[in-house]
């Protein structure tokens, strides 16, 4: 079964066609500058990269069709023709209350997705332009809608109700719906297999740590708390977010440079995190090599980083009353052994305790831990989109 698994944003696209049951990658590429010049890149699996070439896509579905016409290519392409495509799986951000799974897409789950609009005004009308894009090139082929929201749609509402006016929840629906589900959903997966364990018998912390991070607890397979809120704003600092602080700074800060509350989400957005502490770089790369010639705040940055996560590691342990393995994953998470060392040192009174020759290792899945160790270590790289096509595989049989 092949499966293509779309991620639209507003001028651009993300493609992979993929195997679910067997895993394998047959092309990958990215739709640029959509409604302005069209870019276009193409890889098909065992072959040399395309360099990005000119083609004219006024819309999303002329990027679509540019899609198909080199997946179908009869020199570069991996299918004969488009009725080898089983289904199409859609990243969407934001599925609110609405969807606590994947779905197949209707008329009704599009008007849900619209609906969900003003908690996600950036990423849904993106999606949505891609998944009508898709129905006009591709009719007829089934299509499934995965939602980043949706894994921690199982959270309790102590952990995901905020201490405001109740009105704001019940008007508003104005709650924590965290981000990165379908990252947190694979790696929990995958760190069962590795145990060789059930997922309902586990208790997990997945840190997906990158440019933008998030922490979860997974108890039982179920997400029950997660860092990011209301936004992806909240939660650890990250490459350029400020992560959480105390909303009286908004106001002094606001009140002192006369910022707009545009012009004051902006810089928690886009100049904040590591790049506004360090003055370097949102890049941990870039702060370990300043750090390296004498930048004492990019040291000052990374610092900030790791002890908010570890932080966050003793707090989801505590909450869930115990936790079986620890997971690293997304870039920081897959290829910063200095940062998983520094995050998981001093965390030996819960039961932690790091192999430092197994963790001189880089985006591939193994275990971390001293084999002694009570509580299991894992690095698993990420893998969004198989997941995707996974749900997408599922529903659609």
């Amino acid at each position: 079964m092949n499966v293509l698994v779309i991620n639209a944003g507003s001028s651009s696209l993300k493609y992979q066609l993929l195997n679910p049951e067997t895993g394998v990658l047959l092309a990958k590429g990215l739709c640029e500058r959509i409604g302005i010049d069209g870019k276009f890149t193409y890889k098909a699996d065992g072959k040399a990269a395309k360099n990005a070439v000119d083609v004219s896509m006024p819309t999303h579905a002329e990027a679509i069709q540019a899609v198909m016409d080199a997946l179908t290519d009869p020199e570069n392409g991996v299918i004969a023709s488009m009725k080898e495509i089983d289904a199409v799986g859609h990243r969407v951000v934001h599925g609110g209350e609405a969807f606590n799974k994947s779905v197949l897409i209707t008329d009704d789950v599009l008007q849900a997705i619209e609906d969900c609009i003003p908690l996600a005004p950036l990423h849904n009308p993106a999606n949505l332009t891609g998944i009508r894009a898709c129905q006009k090139v591709m009719p007829g082929v089934p299509m499934v809608a995965v939602f980043d929201t949706a894994f921690h749609q199982t959270m309790p509402a102590r952990a995901y109700m905020y201490a405001l006016p109740y009105e704001y929840y019940e008007k508003d629906k104005v709650r924590r719906y965290g981000f990165h589900g379908t990252s947190h959903k694979y790696v929990a997966g995958r760190a069962a297999a590795m145990l060789g364990k059930k997922p309902e018998e586990l208790k997990l912390i997945s840190c997906h740590l990158g440019n933008g991070s998030s922490v979860t607890a997974v108890d039982g397979g179920k997400s029950v708390d997660t860092s990011m809120g209301f936004t992806p704003l909240a939660g650890v600092p990250m490459g350029t977010r400020s992560g959480d602080l105390d909303a009286g700074i908004l106001q002094y800060v606001m009140n002192k440079y006369g910022l707009s509350i545009d012009e004051m989400l902006n810089v928690l957005n886009k100049k904040s995190g590591v790049q506004g502490v360090s003055g370097v770089s949102s890049d941990f790369r870039d702060l370990t090599d300043a750090f390296e010639k004498g930048n004492e705040r990019a040291g000052l940055a990374v610092d900030m980083f790791n002890y908010g996560v570890k932080k966050l590691i003793g707090a989801y342990a505590a909450a869930m009353g115990g936790v079986d393995a620890v997971i690293f994953t997304a870039g920081v998470g897959e290829n910063s052994a200095a940062q998983r060392m520094a995050i998981a040192s001093g965390l030996e009174f819960m039961g932690v305790k790091m192999d430092a020759e197994a963790n001189k290792v880089r985006g591939k899945e193994a275990v971390i831990s001293a084999p002694d160790s009570r509580v299991k270590v894992l690095l698993i790289p990420t893998n969004e989109e198989l997941m995707i096509a996974m749900d997408t595989a599922a529903l659609v049989k």
